[in-house]
């Protein structure tokens, strides 16, 4: 069935509110790799000082039941890229009302699919002002040509052209996958072979927030000093799946307050995320 455009722009979600622990936040830190380097990963991994990630942001009100609202073709949906900004620390545990909108919709043409912009604010018990804001990019391959406005999206941050200033690199563990789902994506296209055989993988993939959720951590230990409240933006583009078990090379570039990202897997040769972007603030020295 067609995208109806004035229908889908009309679309209201209600607000939900969602809570989380300290527990949600010690699985999604070691999902995402914290806890590898020891003792310094500690305040990621251990209740007392526990820092949260700000990428955790995208999980703590993990709601995707909008796209079959929306009536899109689910079998054909593409995570496309994936921002987030942070208007105050995000606290290891808490209660947040999620405010959830689609901020767009493009058409590319028949048989290109559209883009959706995804927006959701989520706001503190008792607090007006935002705590956070994600803007997702889904492309729809399914449900280009239903005649509405042309676009892409917001533009992708331009990677430096020179050589990275430092690479590093970090193991994807065979079960990480298993622990990410835990934090709220269960789709089985990241755990069952079967389903991600149909799919047309060779086996299941990691999902692309976890490749996102790591590419943060790498940014947090290497420009943060481990001070994870310093990364006040991250986003980038998803180009290529990534599975359980390879090694992923994060190129990073420094510029003041910025950082730009590129993650890769060399065996293959894929870049799994471009045009990574993390916008960096002053340390708060406060992790309470």
């Amino acid at each position: 069935m067609a995208i109806d455009h004035a229908a889908l722009m009309r679309l209201r979600f209600p607000e939900r509110e969602f809570h989380w622990t300290e527990r949600d936040t010690l699985l999604y830190n070691l999902s995402v790799g914290m806890g590898r380097e020891m003792p310094a990963d500690l305040p990621f991994v251990f209740e007392r000082g526990l820092q949260s990630m700000p990428t955790q942001a995208a999980v703590v009100a993990w709601e995707d039941t909008w796209q079959e609202r929306a009536g899109l073709d689910i079998t054909k949906i593409v995570h496309g890229e994936q921002r987030v900004t942070l208007h105050r620390r995000l606290p290891a545990s808490g209660t947040v009302r999620s405010a959830f909108r689609i901020a767009a919709c493009y058409d590319k043409g028949p048989g290109r699919g559209a883009v959706l912009l995804a927006e959701t604010v989520l706001r503190e018990s008792g607090i007006d002002a935002p705590l956070a804001t994600l803007l997702s990019t889904v492309f729809a391959r399914g449900d280009g040509g239903f005649g509405g406005p042309p676009g892409r999206g917001p533009d992708p941050h331009p990677v430096p052209q020179r050589a990275p200033d430092r690479t590093v690199e970090i193991d994807v563990r065979p079960e990480q996958a298993m622990f990410y789902r835990l934090t709220g994506d269960r789709n089985p296209l990241h755990v069952d072979p079967a389903f991600a055989t149909a799919a047309g993988f060779d086996r299941p993939i990691l999902h692309g927030l976890c490749t996102w959720g790591m590419a943060a951590a790498a940014v947090v230990r290497e420009a943060c000093d481990r001070d994870a409240s310093r990364l006040a933006h991250f986003e980038a583009r998803f180009t290529a799946p990534v599975y359980p078990g390879e090694t992923l090379a994060f190129d990073l570039w420094f510029d003041g307050a910025a950082v730009s990202l590129r993650a890769r897997v060399p065996q293959r040769g894929a870049t799994v995320l471009d045009h990574g972007l993390a916008q960096l603030q002053v340390p708060s020295h406060s992790h309470s």
